[in-house]
C-alpha cells in the first residue's frame, strides 16, 4: 500500500472522527442543559412551596393585618416566591427580596425599590393608594422606586388611560365595561405629572390571587405553569440539539476542502515521482490534477454529509459510516471500469472484494484507535494509520504465499496431467485391442461351421467374463443341458 493510501484512508477517518466528536459536543451540552433543568425545575417548586408555607404560617395563622389587609401581605409574599420561582426555572438567580418591616419598600428586585398597593376599595384600582403613599413618601420615585399594582388592575389603568377624551364621551356606561368616573381619575392621576404610567408595573398576581381563601390555588396554577414552561425549555434544548442542516452543510464544506486538498497533494506527488520538478509540469499534468481535486472536492462533500446523516438519523458509527462511502465510491469506480470493458466481471468481483475488506479493516482499526487514545480525531487517525499499514504487511505475506502454493499447486497439476494422459493412452490400446478381439469372436461365433463357432462361442463367453463353470464347452454337454 502506498503511503498516499494510508495518508488518504487517515483523511477520510479523521473527517469522521471529526463529525462524531461534534455529534457528542452537541449531545454532551444537550445532556448537561437537561440535568441542569432538573435541578432548575426542583428549585423553582420549591420556591413555592417555601413561598406558600411562609404565608401560611406567618401571615394566614398568625392573622396578620386582618381581614382587611391580609391580602397585601400575601401579595408581598406571593410576589417574591413567584418572581423567583420564575427566574429560577430559567437558570438565573433569584431577583426578589422581602423587605417585611413595613416601611416605604415592600420589595427588592435586582435593586429596585417596590412598593404593592393591592386596593379595591372605592374602585379606585389602587391608584388612591398609590397617591397616599407618594404624599408620604415624595422622594420614592426619584430615588429609583416602583409602584406595583395587581395585575388587573394595571391592564384596567392602561386600557383607561389609553382612550381619549372624544372616545370617552362617546362610551356606553350602561354594561358596566366603561366607568366615565374611572376612566376621569385615572387621566388626573397620570395628568398631574407626578407619577408617569412607567412608575407603576402590574404585579404577577391579580387581586383575587392575594385573597386567603384563593392563594392556594393560584400557587398551585403557578407551579403547573412552572411545570409548562419546565417541559417547553426542555423541547427547545431538543430542537438546538438536534442534528441541522446548517452544521451539516459546514460538514460538507470542511470534508471536501479535506479531502479536495488531500487529491491536490497526492497528484502532485504522483507526477513528482516521475522525475519532474513542478515547473516542469505541462497544461494538460494541471488539467489532470485539477480535475482529480474536482472530483476529490465532490466525493469529500458527499462523503461529509452522508457521515452526518448516517450518525445522526442511523445507529452507524461514524468510522462505519465513512468506510461505506469510501466501499460505495470504489464499487462504484469498478461498475465503471467493467461498463467500459477496461475489466473482467472476476476482476470486478475481485477488486470490489478486496476494497470491502480494506475499509472494514480501516473502520475497525479507526474505532479501536478511539477507544485506546480517546483524543478526538487523533486516536482515529492513529488507529487507522495503524491498522491499515498491518493490514497490507499481512496481505503482502499471504499474497506472496498464495503465490508459492499456486505455483506449486500448477507443478503438481502438470505432472499429474502427464500420468493421466498416458493411463488415457493405455487405456485406449487396451480397449482398442479388446475390441477388435470381440468382433472377431462375434463373427466366428455366427459361423456356418458349428466346431467353429461353438469354439468361438466358449471364447466369446470367456473375453465378456462368463464364469467357466456356466459355459457349454462340448456337443455333449450342450446335448444334457437341453435334454435332461
Amino acid at each position: 500500500m502506498r503511503p498516499s493510501r494510508i495518508a488518504r484512508s487517515d483523511q477520510e477517518q479523521a473527517i469522521a472522527s471529526w463529525v462524531n466528536y461534534l455529534n457528542e459536543c452537541r449531545l454532551g451540552a444537550l445532556m448537561d442543559k437537561l440535568s441542569a433543568q432538573d435541578a432548575n425545575l426542583e428549585t423553582a417548586l420549591g420556591t413555592i412551596d417555601s413561598a406558600m408555607d411562609a404565608i401560611q404560617t406567618q401571615i394566614i395563622d398568625r392573622d396578620r393585618g386582618s381581614w382587611k389587609g391580609m391580602h397585601g401581605f400575601i401579595a408581598e409574599v406571593a410576589e417574591c416566591g413567584v418572581g423567583n420561582a420564575r427566574e429560577e426555572i430559567e437558570g438565573r438567580l433569584p431577583s426578589y427580596v422581602w423587605v417585611n418591616d413595613n416601611g416605604p419598600t415592600d420589595l427588592i428586585r435586582d435593586g429596585v425599590q417596590i412598593q404593592q398597593k393591592f386596593s379595591a376599595s372605592g374602585g379606585h384600582l389602587s391608584l388612591q393608594a398609590i397617591q397616599q403613599h407618594h404624599a408620604a413618601y415624595p422622594h420614592f420615585i426619584e430615588r429609583g422606586g416602583r409602584y406595583q399594582i395587581p395585575s388587573d388592575h394595571y391592564k384596567r389603568v392602561m386600557e383607561l388611560y389609553s382612550i381619549s377624551p372624544e372616545r370617552a364621551n362617546k362610551m356606553a356606561t350602561s354594561t358596566g365595561e366603561f366607568s366615565l368616573r374611572q376612566w376621569r381619575e385615572v387621566q388626573d392621576f397620570f395628568g398631574r405629572g407626578d407619577i408617569r404610567p412607567e412608575d407603576i408595573e402590574p404585579s404577577k398576581l391579580s387581586f383575587s390571587d392575594v385573597q386567603a381563601g384563593s392563594i392556594e390555588r393560584a400557587m398551585g396554577a403557578e407551579k403547573a405553569s412552572l411545570e409548562s414552561r419546565d417541559r417547553e425549555i426542555r423541547r427547545e434544548a431538543h430542537e438546538a440539539s438536534a442534528p441541522s442542516v446548517r452544521q451539516a452543510a459546514g460538514v460538507a464544506l470542511v470534508s471536501s476542502v479535506a479531502e479536495g486538498g488531500m487529491t491536490f497533494v497526492t497528484a502532485i506527488i504522483r507526477l513528482r515521482r516521475t522525475g519532474r520538478a513542478i515547473q516542469e509540469f505541462t497544461d494538460d499534468d494541471w488539467k489532470g490534477i485539477l480535475g482529480e481535486s474536482a472530483v476529490g472536492t465532490i466525493r469529500g462533500g458527499v462523503r461529509g454529509v452522508s457521515v452526518y446523516v448516517l450518525t445522526n438519523f442511523t445507529a452507524t458509527p461514524a468510522a462505519v459510516a465513512s468506510s461505506l462511502c469510501t466501499a460505495a465510491f470504489g464499487v462504484a469506480e469498478q461498475a465503471n471500469l467493467l461498463r467500459a470493458g477496461s475489466i473482467t466481471e472476476e476482476q470486478f468481483l475481485a477488486n470490489s472484494e478486496s476494497l470491502c475488506v480494506e475499509c472494514s479493516v480501516s473502520a475497525l482499526s479507526s474505532f479501536m484507535g478511539q477507544v485506546l487514545i480517546p483524543v478526538p480525531v487523533l486516536g482515529a487517525v492513529i488507529g487507522n494509520a495503524a491498522g491499515m499499514l498491518l493490514y497490507q504487511i499481512a496481505k503482502d505475506n499471504l499474497a506472496r504465499g498464495e503465490a508459492k502454493s499456486i505455483s506449486r499447486y500448477l507443478k503438481e497439476l502438470s505432472v499429474l496431467d502427464e500420468q493421466l494422459d498416458q493411463r488415457y493412452r493405455d487405456c485406449m490400446r487396451q480397449l482398442d485391442e479388446i475390441t477388435r478381439r470381440y468382433y472377431t469372436l462375434l463373427d466366428r461365433a455366427f459361423s456356418p461351421d458349428c466346431s467353429a463357432a461353438l469354439e468361438s462361442s466358449i471364447a466369446l463367453a470367456s473375453l465378456v467374463g462368463v464364469p467357466s463353470e456356466k459355459v457349454l464347452k462340448s456337443k455333449e454337454e450342450v446335448d444334457r443341458y437341453f435334454l435332461e
